[in-house]
């Protein structure tokens, strides 16, 4: 076969192949160029690559980077919104991913999180329409309905009075299902066998809670009650609750214990919570019993207390409370009363349950993702005082250092001081960097590092109330501050907080970067642009950030608040005060979505 003679630079196809490549890459990247620049494509391709970048789960490295030019106060842009459909988004109750969990003991109904690099970088925007929030007092008994437009509750639930809808707004004539008629009346009647005024109880727990008129009511008796209930067909009757400026959570009772610690509430009750106490050997009425004080009261109103078909449910539910020695104050129509003893229950004895005392391992107040367990909490397993009718009355308890504190080496003291350091410090942000407490625009505060509640004390002649985070990693404080009359949670803060959209008023944090470090080493397990977008999603637009911290972290902290739409000034710390902190204030911007989303 004969040859044909090519050209030199056809004789060597490898060198072809690359100034091909070079010349087409380079026509490409001009074409690309004029496409992004001079078409509308451009603004489209841009937009769809940062929601890729932001909301993908399937590339960390490219999360990861984000996350480092965040920090850096390289990436000039705000972080980008999240999807129009995410407005009441909770990264841990989301009924998508957990609905394919088992339904054994509620278990898909609990907190679930999704990995840290599968979570949403991006910002939680406000639904159409959106309001700031009526504030308190009238919160209470309406608020817009454009700030939360699902209809559900007030369809299926109007003939109860729990809410109705009413021109621009919901209102809440204070019913639940098992007191229509409102609240109050039934308050009224329960008063008649519970020292609900004089301060006796202060600390309550309403479960399955609805929109939480129950809870409402009971603040002008002088009684925090903390209203929980899960996400649900009626999914936003906590964020219900949070917007009316009632204490309030998203919570399950299922596998694990409820994150509060033992004996933390004097008064515990249930309006058709149809949670099944005595189910699984009782193993919920034992939690009951783990979170009640001694001398406290538990209410349940509803089935199965005298109930048509649920004899064996009732005649149960008396049983277990017998076995643990609680007296019956009263059965009054389908509400049942009962005391718990003062000191440790009757057991060990005979019961049909096999009920046993829990052994000295157990800690009782450990309660993050910690499994319910079927023993029963004896008072010898907490130290100190902490019966009803022994710690002092509401308002004393508030600064007499309890017995609890000695969780900490020198707790006593240490409570004394932290005390008077809160009062100074929340004098400074009122007086001189005029910060909004005490005004109506505050009215649901969150301290994500409370340590023993000094902030939320120094709070309590302002109209607001506390959610007292306990990181769950530091020393297990919480009972210090339920033992005051506060309330508040076990968290832990590289995880999402079980709260909707917008439903904090102003957020507080002393030592921000603690909450994010390996307790007792620098290394961080989690980073503080996820924290941050976090306090984001919770805080309501023009809500109030104030971080103290060093001035390294504070200056980390005014980077990442620039990318998440945050006004922050960086301010010093009150002249008493000892250390190098300093004070940022952010204010979140109301921005809203635009059509391109």
């Amino acid at each position: 076969m004969g040859h044909l003679n090519l050209p030199a630079s056809k004789r060597n196809p490898r060198q072809w192949k690359l100034l091909d490549i070079i010349t087409a890459i380079f026509f490409g990247l001009v074409l690309l160029f004029f496409l992004l620049v001079f078409t509308p494509l451009g603004d489209s391709m841009a937009a769809s690559g940062r929601q890729a970048l932001l909301l993908s789960t399937s590339d960390p490295r490219q999360r990861h980077r984000l996350v480092s030019l965040v920090e850096l106060g390289h990436h000039h842009k705000p972080i980008e919104a999240c999807p129009a459909n995410s407005v009441d988004h909770m990264p841990c109750e989301d009924p998508r991913r957990n609905s394919q969990l088992s339904r054994e003991m509620n278990l898909y109904r609990e907190r679930h999180c999704p990995l840290p690099d599968e979570m949403p970088l991006c910002l939680i925007p406000p639904p159409p329409g959106y309001k700031i929030p009526v504030q308190w007092p009238e919160s209470l008994h309406k608020i817009w309905h454009s700030n939360m437009p699902h209809n559900k509750i007030a369809d299926r639930k109007g003939h109860q009075g729990w809410m109705k809808k009413q021109g621009p707004h919901f209102i809440f004539p204070g019913g639940g299902t098992m007191f229509p008629d409102g609240a109050a009346p039934y308050i009224e009647k329960l008063g008649q066998y519970i020292p609900l005024t004089g301060g006796t109880l202060r600390t309550a727990l309403d479960m399955g809670c609805g929109v939480a008129s129950f809870g409402g009511s009971l603040l002008s008796e002088g009684i925090l009650a903390l209203s929980f209930a899960p996400r649900d067909s009626h999914k936003a009757q906590i964020q219900f609750a949070l917007e009316r400026g009632i204490p309030a959570f998203v919570l399950m009772l299922g596998t694990r214990r409820l994150p509060f610690p033992a004996f933390a509430f004097d008064f515990i009750h249930c309006s058709r919570c149809l949670i099944p106490f005595t189910a699984y050997n009782a193993t919920y009425f034992i939690e009951v019993d783990r979170l009640l004080r001694p001398g406290g009261y538990l209410v349940i109103s509803g089935p199965p207390v005298q109930w048509p078909k649920q004899d064996k449910e009732w005649a149960d539910l008396q049983a277990v409370a017998r076995a643990l020695c609680y007296e019956l104050i009263a059965v009054d129509g389908n509400t049942v009363i009962w005391k718990k003893p003062d000191g440790d229950s009757c057991l060990p004895n005979q019961n049909e349950f096999g009920l046993e005392s829990c052994d000295e391992s157990n800690d009782p107040s450990n309660a993050w993702y910690f499994k319910l367990r079927r023993c029963v909490t004896s008072t010898s397993s907490v130290n100190g005082e902490y019966p009803v009718g022994i710690i002092p009355k509401w308002p004393d308890r508030l600064t007499r250092a309890p017995s609890r504190a000695l969780v900490m080496k020198n707790g006593i003291d240490l409570f004394r001081a932290d005390t008077r350091r809160w009062t100074r410090r929340v004098a400074y942000y009122k007086n001189t960097l005029n910060l909004k407490l005490g005004s109506p625009a505050v009215r649901n505060v969150m301290d994500m590092n409370a340590f023993f509640g000094g902030f939320a004390a120094a709070l309590v002649s302002d109209p607001v109330w506390v959610m007292n985070v306990v990181p769950a990693r530091k020393p297990l404080t919480l009972g210090v501050i339920y033992d005051r009359g506060l309330i508040g949670v076990y968290h832990d803060w590289c995880e999402p907080f079980s709260t909707y959209p917008r439903t904090y008023d102003f957020i507080h944090v002393a030592g921000i970067e603690s909450l994010i470090k390996l307790p007792g080493s620098s290394k961080s397990r989690c980073n503080l642009v996820d924290l941050m977008v976090e306090m984001d999603r919770m805080l309501r637009p023009e809500g109030t950030v104030v971080i103290r911290d060093s001035p390294e972290a504070i200056d980390k902290v005014a980077r990442i608040a620039h990318a998440v739409r945050w006004k922050a000034t960086i301010n010093d710390k009150e002249p008493e005060s000892h250390g190098r902190e300093k004070i940022l204030v952010a204010t979140k911007t109301f921005w809203k979505l635009t059509s391109s989303h």
